[in-house]
């Protein structure tokens, strides 16, 4: 049975058009072209052959024009599988993940039958969105259908149970992978590094080397992300030089910024901001961002503003570095900084990303945000909410009210604290599945170390597994601890 979520018409054609106005804008170059090209077809009375009109869908997906796209493909009478697949992609591009899981459903209805390509795009949007259990019924339809599993359609398999938080699936799948491209290599390495298993993914590299296949930059990438989420200092600092030395590769501002976030993330913020000094190439927003959450991390105020300075300096519209400033100074009831801050995000006119998260149950994702009324169950999740509120402060737990941003009294800091987006996901998933089973949570901003603290707590006063997929890893609770090691 094929589900997902549910949405009002509005709130889904509110949401295509914010992404394809965000696409628009950063493809507005591309797609005139290719609406200039388009235009000259037509004048010129070339005949709309199904190549060129898939050509044309294949445009205007990859341009951001969403819009456009289905139009084209809603005019075509006889749709061959690469037509379905291209307009499955468009969507996929966009994140329209509900419409692209329609238009799956009408492709087997129209007797259809999807080829791997079509399935490594409805692969990808279940990576991004964290949703487990629709790749599984995806991965069985493959096999039940005969799809041809070529080296890209099974390293896509991989990277989606990676994402989802079944790195052990991943692993499964790449050991039974006969043909191995360093695609498939790479996304086994990244998939380690996410989950914070830096010492497996350092195997992988030495397997790699000893089987004769050649790392490259993306290579590197992924094995420095894996020793930045694990804590291994050393180890990273030895494969950047191994990079220059034994494979001759020049190292890139991405590469960077990996050692950045490695001496960062260790406290050693002084070596990390000499080697912003010394790089070879402009640090971008990345480099800077790095050292900003490391900052924060650590607590060091003087170098966050210094940090925040840069950032600002290179996109002074994203308002998301004044709310990490403000974080910082939070952390140091510097409130009159916190207000300063506070009043440059309002006076941009851009709001800040809320946080989100979501949680896959029987088919359906159903996301939240802070404070949410919305949920049709939220008056039994708020009586789950107070009983786990009840259950940690007998455990021992004292609300971490330094991550709440507004100078409030400590009674009102708790009560925000209770309505993360996270902790209602986990309340939702605690009412709604069995005993025992793992609860899987997708957060798109940074877990933060209230939450953290409390899931840890959770997962043995449940005795549940809890993984939760932040913006920047995977976090194994179990038993009241942590994979991430504080590494995050």
């Amino acid at each position: 049975m094929l589900h997902y979520r549910i949405k009002s018409k509005e709130t889904v054609l509110a949401e295509l058009e914010d992404r394809n106005q965000r696409c628009s804008q950063r493809k507005q170059g591309a797609v005139q072209l290719g609406k200039r090209l388009h235009a000259y077809i037509l004048r010129n009375g070339f005949g709309m052959s199904l190549a060129l009109a898939t050509a044309l869908v294949d445009m205007y997906g990859k341009c951001g024009e969403i819009r456009s796209a289905r139009a084209i493909f809603d005019s075509m009478k006889n749709k061959d599988v690469m037509t379905w697949t291209a307009m499955i992609s468009a969507y996929a591009q966009a994140n329209c993940i509900d419409y692209a899981f329609q238009l799956f459903v009408q492709m087997r209805d129209n007797g259809v039958r999807p080829n791997e390509l079509t399935m490594v795009s409805l692969l990808s949007l279940c990576a991004v969105n964290g949703a487990l259990d629709m790749g599984k019924w995806f991965h069985a339809y493959i096999d039940k259908q005969g799809v041809e599993v070529d080296v890209i359609l099974k390293t896509a398999l991989i990277d989606m149970y990676a994402k989802c938080g079944d790195i052990s699936g991943a692993q499964r799948l790449f050991s039974e992978a006969i043909d191995r491209d360093i695609c498939t290599w790479n996304v086994m390495m990244a998939g380690y590094g996410m989950h914070g298993y830096g010492e497996k993914a350092l195997k992988l590299f030495t397997e790699m080397e000893t089987l004769g296949v050649k790392p490259n930059d993306i290579t590197f990438i992924g094995a420095l992300h894996a020793c930045s989420h694990a804590g291994l200092v050393v180890e990273g600092k030895g494969l950047f030089e191994k990079m220059i030395h034994d494979f001759g590769l020049v190292p890139k501002v991405e590469h960077y910024g990996c050692m950045v976030d490695l001496l960062g993330r260790a406290g050693l913020l002084d070596e990390a901001y000499k080697m912003i000094e010394s790089m070879p190439v402009t640090p971008n927003i990345a480099i800077w961002g790095a050292m900003l959450a490391a900052c924060k991390i650590h607590k060091n105020s003087n170098m966050g503003e210094l940090a925040a300075r840069e950032l600002l300096a290179l996109e002074p519209q994203n308002c998301g570095y004044k709310v990490l400033m403000s974080n910082i100074y939070a952390a140091a009831n510097r409130w009159n900084d916190v207000a300063g801050m506070r009043k440059a995000v309002k006076d941009t006119g851009i709001k800040k990303e809320p946080g989100m998260s979501s949680i896959e149950v029987n088919g359906l994702v159903h996301d939240f945000k802070m404070g949410d009324r919305a949920h049709p169950l939220i008056e039994k999740i708020s009586e789950m909410l107070a009983e786990m509120s009840k259950k940690l402060k007998e455990a021992g737990y004292l609300p971490d009210t330094s991550v709440v941003l507004h100078n409030i009294d400590e009674e009102e800091k708790e009560t925000a604290l209770n309505y993360h987006s996270e902790k209602l996901a986990m309340a939702f998933g605690l009412i709604s599945t069995a005993p025992g089973t793992p609860i899987r949570v997708v957060k798109n901003l940074r877990i933060c170390d209230d939450c953290h603290t409390v899931t840890k707590l959770l997962s043995k006063i449940y005795k549940r597994v809890i993984i939760v997929r932040d913006r920047n890893r995977f976090h194994h609770f179990r038993e009241g601890s942590c994979s991430c090691g504080g590494y995050w």
